[in-house]
């Protein structure tokens, strides 16, 4: 009870800090890129009261305010997934590692959702971090029974196959075939309170930086993501995104993780990982061309993320956020000058 006070509290403050943080910011008032194509889903507009902040972007929300809470799908990122449906209505991306050496996406869904998202795939603990800060909702194709109990036990809510609008695409191959209409899911849950920024959002909270024309987040070494900086965006240059659904970030955030054992083995032998997305550890922000080089902090699974550098408090600039969760060891960030 007292643990979940003290969250309450804390995500009230943190609203606060990022309405006051955006009071007067040109972005605020501006949208961060034209939508992929989804639909809204929103509640009625919010007069006479301070503007509704995104708690993923830090922008002020357009219009109507989302009845339903942030939802957050898991999305296959393997070579079999492509072409993935529905990056571009993604408010933000979290790239993690699973077994194998590959890695898995998951869509932050906020402002817009999209009738048709995938492919879809399972929970994995990493995602207890993940998604608490946010009190979102999890979407998943299913999980392990070790992985279940636990998300269950976080309180976190889930949507699986089972669930109302999911659909299996018969012209693709199983289990890369899975898609959820995350309208649907957002029309069977309503928001509670409004949770506080997931990011820290605030104008002038950039260091400077080096220059930096992109980067490349190596996972493993058979699994990399890289990102070319063109035109005020960062362009994922080896995506499996469809054409005209990528997520253009305006932000690439790199928090290098602690990886350790799930304790128990995928159907193909694999042990399974698990990103330790708590703690401290090396982190670089990648906007505007440039590269700020500090460290993060996140005190506990339901905390939201800390940027330090040079011995002060980094905040981000308002906008779409790609955030990789590069392994410290195995891992590598190489920067493009």
């Amino acid at each position: 009870m007292r643990s979940a006070l003290l969250r309450t509290r804390r995500r009230s403050a943190l609203t606060v800090a990022a309405l006051v943080a955006c009071t007067g910011l040109a972005a605020c008032s501006g949208d961060d890129g034209a939508p992929g194509g989804g639909g809204g889903a929103g509640g009625e507009p919010v007069a006479g009261t301070e503007p509704v902040i995104s708690p993923l972007t830090g922008l002020r929300l357009q219009g109507r305010a989302p009845r339903h809470p942030v939802l957050a799908v898991k999305v296959d990122n393997s070579t079999s997934s492509a072409p993935q449906v529905g990056l571009g209505d993604a408010d933000m991306v979290v790239e993690e590692l699973v077994e194998g050496g590959i890695t898995r996406l998951a869509l932050f869904y906020h402002e817009r959702t999209p009738a048709r998202v995938g492919p879809v795939r399972s929970i994995r603990a990493t995602d207890i971090g993940v998604v608490q800060p946010l009190d979102a909702v999890l979407v998943a194709s299913g999980g392990a029974r070790p992985t279940v109990e636990r998300v269950r036990d976080a309180g976190i809510k889930t949507f699986t196959e089972t669930a109302q609008g999911f659909s299996r695409d018969t012209a693709r191959s199983a289990p890369y075939n899975l898609f959820v209409d995350v309208r649907q899911i957002a029309g069977t849950v309503k928001a509670g309170e409004a949770p506080g920024p997931y990011l820290p959002f605030g104008d002038g909270g950039l260091p400077k930086g080096q220059p930096a024309k992109g980067l490349t987040a190596s996972f493993s070494p058979s699994s990399s993501t890289t990102f070319s900086y063109q035109g005020g965006r960062y362009e994922h240059t080896n995506t499996r995104a469809g054409e005209g659904d990528l997520f253009r970030p305006r932000t690439v955030l790199v928090l290098q993780v602690q990886v350790g054992d799930a304790g128990y083995l995928d159907p193909a032998g694999n042990p399974v990982p698990e990103t330790k997305f708590t703690g401290e550890g090396p982190a670089m922000v990648f906007h505007g061309g440039r590269v700020v080089r500090g460290s993060w902090v996140k005190d506990g699974l339901d905390a939201r993320v800390e940027l330090r550098s040079a011995g002060r408090s980094v905040k981000l600039p308002p906008g779409r956020t790609w955030i990789e969760l590069v392994p410290v060891d195995g891992g590598n960030v190489t920067v493009t000058r």
